[in-house]
């Protein structure tokens, strides 16, 4: 079978957003931003969210991770170390208390378990939390609108161009796996090994950020390192073959990136991230550039075959 990358076809469907969504969505957005409103006329009670300073003193010397500025926290939350939220109950702004309490034998910073400590806090203000109704002060104070029906439209249209965003990122990967399966490619031991390596990295990478090795994964799934390799196996063919359809059209049709495009990557890669440019640029070597350079061409093979593809789009 010839490689084959322009005029194939697929289906879309094209989801398009119902009234309940809609409704489930403003639903969600109204318990994830209560009314906030601060409390002068009474002390502090359970349930209220105060603000404090505060500053932690143990054998009479003040001990790190122990202080904090504008700290908040919900009483009766246990959130705090046993015995401190109690002791900032009936309290009023400015007002400062001294907190005594005992750190738990089995507290995670040695220096500190079972150790008796006093803080030094300050509440600077009393909060409280209560649900917005679906009414025009929600859609003015937390959609930025004049009027429900306003919000509830924006909404519409966002999740909207949501749905056509993800369904048009499926159908680009669909029409891209239909070309790779035309690909004639031997896929070797050596090739195969090296997509796992990437794949288990990659897995280790993303466990990382939640502060995870492999090891801990392994022992929580119930799995063995080759396990993951084993199971990861038919992905790390798909990808290999991917990747080299890729590069048989980059070379094929040409393509290239310039400069401009490897500047409106990485300006993009920055709005994802919160950083800024030069932020960026004090982690950028050989090896990320070389990744931006792949997910230019990668965009632009994608384009390719999309519009060269005969879509049928349903509703």
């Amino acid at each position: 079978m010839a490689f084959t990358y322009r005029g194939l076809t697929a289906e879309y469907t094209r989801h398009i957003v119902t009234s309940e969504e809609v409704d489930k969505n403003m639903h969600r957005l109204m318990e994830q931003n209560p009314r906030i409103a601060e409390v002068t006329d009474r002390p502090t009670e359970n349930g209220d969210e105060v603000v404090l300073d505060y500053a932690g003193f143990c054998d009479g010397e003040q001990f790190p991770g122990g202080t904090a500025e504008n700290q908040t926290l919900v009483l009766g939350s246990g959130m705090f170390i046993p015995g401190f939220e109690e002791q900032l109950l009936d309290k009023v702004p400015g007002q400062e208390v001294m907190v005594e309490v005992t750190f738990p034998q089995q507290y995670h910073a040695e220096n500190l378990a079972g150790k008796a400590a006093q803080f030094q806090c300050k509440i600077k203000a009393i909060r409280i939390k209560t649900p917005y109704e679906l009414d025009d002060t929600f859609a003015k104070e937390v959609g930025h609108c004049e009027t429900l029906e306003e919000m509830r439209q924006k909404m519409q249209e966002s999740l909207q161009n949501y749905a056509d965003e993800r369904g048009e990122m499926d159908l680009q990967d669909r029409l891209l796996q239909q070309a790779a399966d035309s690909l004639e490619l031997t896929i070797t031991d050596k090739m195969l090994e090296s997509a796992l390596d990437e794949q288990v990295d990659n897995l280790k990478a993303q466990l990382a950020q939640q502060g995870l090795t492999l090891e801990m994964y392994c022992q929580f799934m119930n799995v063995t390192p080759e396990q993951i390799r084993e199971d990861a196996t038919e992905s790390a063919k798909a990808s290999i073959r991917t990747r080299a359809a890729i590069d048989e059209i980059v070379m094929a049709e040409g393509l290239e990136a310039d400069q401009e495009d490897i500047s409106k990557a990485l300006a993009i890669i920055c709005r994802h991230n919160g950083i800024t440019m030069e932020q960026l640029k004090e982690q950028y070597d050989a090896g990320l550039e070389q990744v931006v350079i792949n997910s230019v061409l990668t965009g632009k093979v994608l384009r390719l075959i999309r519009d060269a593809a005969t879509v049928t789009e349903v509703k």
